[in-house]
């Protein structure tokens, strides 16, 4: 039961005053449920307006605030707009005008010859002067200047700026006192406001002493979820894994492991002999063997008679996995299995028994492996690809499924830079493979302009005619997603036109039965060409394929575009990668090009994306490296994670946490109130006991 101080905030929505079923929906679909969504709901951007006292003192393209005396109604034919001649005190003149809206409800607002104050933007159609869908229409002059600066809030279909800043005036009204959890000297220090103040003066204007606060709160609350697992999970008991080798000697490498797999291997098995859970993140660049590593500890749990699990993020990841995994078994005639939720019928049933009476060893699969239907006799190890993709609380539940707590063996292939891992990963020991296996050759990259696009092509037919595969990917799947935005589907049939059947097209709105059909035609060789979006930026291994050409270059973040590189370069033979870029290159993404030919080091690319990022621009399609943060920024992120980390380790010490105790004391106290605030993102199993 959370303390009753927050009740105001866990009020649903639905019982706001202007909230039917008509509001629901749309509230619904931005996760709107509850006052406390509501309140940290916050703008993304304001509009800042300027109060004239007539049009002459204003410019074309500018906010403004006026005071205009309608004059005449003009209704234009067909679908037109509706618009209204205006006139300032001076006797200026501009029109306001609306597309698609009742006429009766202007002329409502807006009586012939009474004063009213407008605010919107000033444009100019022709020769006069417009303010097109004014903001807000006023009869008093107080109303509308306070709208000069106004918040604009991400919206869903159904809702718009003025009920949606309604429904966030309740919500912030029912704030209630909470004590204060930041220590007084850091809120003099940094002249943070008080909670409920700095909610509230975040809603009204660019404040950055009540933004950092906010976000400080949130990377706080994250830290201490982070070490109360760490703290759980060592008071938990768990199953020492000591295997005897018979196994692991039988695995058919292809290649001498390195130093780095090697050390690698030895940490987590000096970990899993251990009765506490290991919670270890291995962090590797493209193609450093996390893999070979991973299997290395799940045949460990085999070799003592237990279960291990390997989790992936998507389906199409999970089949790779599958496939790379029982290749590798192969020799051993370790039981292995793939359990995602496409699975049904008497398949799905013989895993679930295979996996419950402990015939089957190993499982590979997506989150369905940890549903409430699926049992495992011993499950000893788990094993989490591209962790950054689940949260705290998914851990925990996986930390349920065993006899005894399984060991936890997380792995990322986006190297992430040292401030991110710190607020992804603060509760695990690292092991770090910076070494690529021998044999492997640097990747050619070049940037070229999208001018030459002909010259790219007729390379890729003398490529594919030498027998050579190629990626070629785009940024979205189809043109009328964005204007601007090279479309995989388009490209496809450019390319189908000229290479025929040997091009195939995946992307994630595709079935699953076709992008399944496409991926398997590419991996046998059977096809040469695959155009894809970037659903092929982890997890497609194969070493035939040596040139990957990326579209519209500029628009990727550097961690996706040195993932998206890394799908060729696996085998023995030369691989080039081509940029193809635009011709309106920002400073930022000329620079990112720059370094993309500089350098294969994924972890110097991720420090300088984070740098490149902290200032401000927001690079490629979506932001790579996935921050587990809904309100801090990037540029937050970069100056006040490692402070929340440390006052949060100084709390739990003086709190006692990692003696299985509970947050004591006043700010101890008010510490489990921000987890609470933040039950969503880090679970209220956290809260239990303590």
């Amino acid at each position: 039961m959370r303390p009753d101080i927050l009740n105001p905030l866990f009020a649903e929505t639905a019982g706001l005053k202007g909230v039917g079923p008509g509001l629901s929906k749309p509230l619904d679909r931005l996760g709107l449920t509850r006052l406390r969504d509501l309140a940290y709901h916050l703008p993304e951007r304001f509009v800042s307006r300027r109060a004239v006292a007539g049009l002459d003192e204003s410019g074309v393209g500018e906010q403004v605030v006026v005071a205009l005396t309608p004059l005449e109604y003009r209704s234009s034919a067909g679908r037109g707009p509706f618009r209204v001649l205006a006139a300032d005190d001076a006797g200026n003149v501009c029109t306001l005008a609306w597309f698609g809206r009742n006429a009766g409800w202007a002329k409502r607002q807006l009586p012939l010859g009474q004063r009213r104050w407008i605010a919107g933007r000033l444009d100019q159609y022709g020769q006069m002067l417009q303010i097109v869908h004014p903001d807000h229409i006023a009869e008093e002059s107080a109303t509308a200047l306070g709208q000069l600066t106004e918040p604009v809030y991400p919206l869903s279909e159904g809702l718009t700026q003025g009920r949606l800043g309604a429904l966030i005036a309740q919500a912030l009204a029912a704030l209630p006192a909470l004590p204060e959890w930041i220590e007084p000297g850091a809120l003099a220090r940094n002249q943070w406001p008080a909670w409920r103040e700095a909610l509230t003066l975040a809603h009204r204007g660019e404040h950055r002493e009540a933004r950092d606060r906010l976000a400080y709160d949130e990377m706080f609350a994250n830290a201490l979820a982070l070490l109360l697992v760490r703290a759980a999970g060592r008071a938990r008991r768990g199953t020492p894994l000591a295997g005897d080798g018979r196994l692991r000697d039988r695995l058919a490498l292809p290649f001498a492991l390195t130093g780095a797999q090697r050390r690698a291997i030895a940490e987590i098995e000096g970990d899993i002999a251990q009765p506490a859970p290991m919670l270890r993140l291995l962090q590797g660049d493209v193609g450093s063997g996390k893999t070979v590593v991973a299997l290395s500890a799940m045949l460990i749990a085999v070799e003592t008679g237990a279960q291990a699990a390997l989790l992936a993020p998507t389906e199409l990841l999970a089949r790779q996995h599958y496939d790379t995994l029982s290749r590798m078994l192969a020799p051993t005639g370790v039981p292995i299995a793939l359990l995602t939720g496409r699975d049904k019928g008497r398949a799905r049933e013989a895993t679930l028994i295979g996996l419950l009476d402990g015939s089957i060893a190993m499982v590979v699969g997506t989150h369905a492996i940890f549903q409430e239907a699926v049992r495992y006799r011993d499950l000893a190890l788990v094993v989490i690809d591209e962790q950054h993709r689940f949260g705290v609380s998914q851990r925990l539940l996986l930390s349920q499924k065993g006899r005894r707590t399984p060991h936890c063996l997380a792995m990322t292939a986006t190297p992430i830079p040292r401030t991110l891992c710190l607020a992804q990963y603060g509760e695990m020991d690292v092991s770090r493979l910076d070494e690529l296996p021998p044999g492997r050759q640097p990747i050619d990259t070049r940037v070229v302009a999208l001018d030459r696009m002909e010259d790219v092509i007729a390379a890729l037919a003398r490529h594919l005619a030498g027998g050579g595969q190629a990626y070629w990917v785009c940024p979205m799947v189809r043109e009328e997603e964005s204007a601007d935005l090279a479309a995989a589907e388009a490209r496809f049939a450019e390319l189908a036109q000229r290479f025929g059947g040997a091009a195939v097209l995946v992307h994630g709105q595709l079935r699953p039965e076709a992008k399944d059909a496409a991926m398997a035609r590419f991996v046998a060789g059977e096809a040469k060409l695959l155009v894809a979006t970037t659903v092929i930026e982890v997890g497609v291994d194969v070493p035939d394929a040596t040139l990957m050409v990326i579209e519209q270059a500029e628009r990727f973040g550097l961690a996706q575009l040195h993932q998206l590189r890394g799908r060729v370069g696996r085998g023995t033979g030369r691989s080039v990668c081509l940029l193809l870029r635009g011709t309106a290159l920002s400073e930022a993404g000329r620079a990112r090009l720059a370094l993309m030919r500089e350098t294969q080091d994924g972890f110097r690319l991720a420090e300088e994306d984070l740098r490149l990022r902290g200032g401000g621009e927001l690079l490629g399609t979506r932001q790579s490296g996935d921050a587990p943060f809904r309100i801090a920024s990037l540029d937050q992120i970069a100056r006040l994670l490692p402070v929340a980390h440390d006052d949060a380790r100084l709390l739990v010490e003086h709190a006692g946490i990692e003696q299985g105790g509970g947050l004591t004391g006043a700010r101890g106290e008010a510490a489990r109130l921000l987890l609470y605030l933040f039950e969503r993102d880090y679970g209220v199993q956290l809260l239990r006991g303590g």
